[in-house]
């Protein structure tokens, strides 16, 4: 079974909905997805954990995590969330940044739009790599 983190500065926006949706559409006997920061906040924004809700994926009881050597441990893949400079560096993973706004202070429009992206991009590479659900 592979691990993949998804990683943001915060771990309170971008990173906790693309491994809610990893989740729900990898088999997790094939894989599994974890989220984290460099610099966690205190609580997921209320915006995503909203958004979320409206796709059926329960954020309330998430909580922001440190990105640490243990959480990397056995991880196969790290997926970056355009954090630029402050995105986390895990020596050995293959990373890939997906280049994607912060929902932090932004629109409910926005926040969706957002969502639905971080959704198609999901999707799209737990189908490539043969994790999705059958």
């Amino acid at each position: 079974m592979k691990k993949v983190i998804f990683a943001c500065v915060h771990n309170a926006g971008r990173s906790q909905m693309a491994a809610a949706f990893f989740n729900r559409l990898a088999d997790p006997a094939r894989a599994v997805a974890v989220s984290a920061g460099t610099r966690p906040a205190a609580r997921v924004h209320p915006e995503v954990i909203a958004v979320m809700a409206e796709v059926g994926a329960d954020l309330a009881a998430a909580s922001p995590q440190l990105l640490t050597r243990e959480l990397a441990r056995g991880a196969s893949a790290l997926v970056t969330m355009g954090c630029g400079d402050e995105c986390p560096y895990v020596p050995g993973l293959a990373v890939r940044d997906w280049p994607l706004e912060d929902p932090k202070g932004q629109s409910i429009e926005r926040v969706r739009e957002i969502r639905d992206e971080i959704r198609r991009r999901v999707q799209e590479w737990v189908n490539d790599e043969g994790w999705a659900l059958r």
